[in-house]
């Protein structure tokens, strides 16, 4: 059995009128956007699992952080492209906390390469983590949210860019895409809504790594807005999908990225 951690009870604040506190899993939540998440959806009341890859010691940071403000927590070891991790991640949480009421799948991988036959290890692995991973999540969220519960998916805005090597990112990330369109369909009279957040180019080390200074630069310029975002701009539009106020929301991509694409 992969390391849990344990928290406390008491949520930091009441999200909605439910009698007892919520539940969100958050994939990827170790670092970056899902990080950032994972904090936001704590301070709006939440129980989160925090779930990890591989980073144990950044999960567990995340946790404790959670811990300090006062919410309940767990981290979660599970890689997401295999699907018996994927059951034990819900089990696990469904041990903790009783209930899976939203879904937040931020876990990928991201690899820069040509299209091209000497590409294909890449692009399996990107393809694995990615597009296979998403399928998994976001279809056994569906077989466990109550009615009313929230699945949102991690894009990304570059879809509209089709930069160079960009592709097999793209291919999944297109993927991701479609299989929140269709799940949304497939849950037709379940009371539950699925719809995907696509950033722009956001500061996280995923993004950054492989790029120098000067690329950097260059692309947070693109958007109007002239900067690059942060984990917690994309956090903040998480936290409207999944609360009361982004209950009408459905089957939808919100491009989050200051006007970048």
């Amino acid at each position: 059995m992969a390391p849990v951690s344990t928290a406390g009870k008491t949520p930091m604040s009441s999200h909605t009128t439910f009698s007892e506190p919520q539940t969100a899993i958050v994939t990827g939540a170790s670092r970056g956007i899902g990080r950032a998440i994972a904090l936001r959806l704590a301070a709006d009341g939440f129980r989160v699992a925090v779930n990890y890859a591989g980073n144990a010691a950044s999960a567990e940071e995340v946790v404790q952080a959670i811990h300090a403000a006062g919410g309940s927590a767990i981290a979660v070891q599970a890689d997401v492209a295999r699907a018996e991790d994927v059951q034990r991640l819900f089990a696990t949480t469904l041990d903790a906390f009783g209930r899976v009421d939203v879904v937040v799948h931020s876990a990928g991988v991201m690899t820069l390469v040509p299209i091209a036959p000497d590409s294909l290890d890449a692009f399996d692995h990107v393809v694995g983590t990615n597009l296979r991973g998403a399928f998994l999540v976001l279809g056994t969220a569906a077989q466990h949210l109550p009615a009313g519960g929230k699945i949102v998916a991690v894009s990304t805005s570059v879809i509209a860019k089709s930069f160079p090597q960009y592709g097999p990112y793209i291919a999944t990330k297109a993927g991701v895409e479609g299989l929140v369109h269709v799940l949304a369909n497939e849950l037709r009279g379940r009371n539950i809504t699925v719809n995907a957040v696509a950033p722009g180019p956001v500061a996280t080390e995923l993004f950054l790594e492989g790029k120098t200074d000067e690329q950097v630069v260059q692309l947070g310029k693109l958007a109007p807005l002239e900067r690059l975002g942060q984990p917690e701009d994309i956090a903040r539009v998480v936290s409207f999908l999944v609360g009361a106020d982004g209950g009408w929301v459905n089957s939808q991509v919100v491009r989050a990225n200051g006007g970048f694409a």
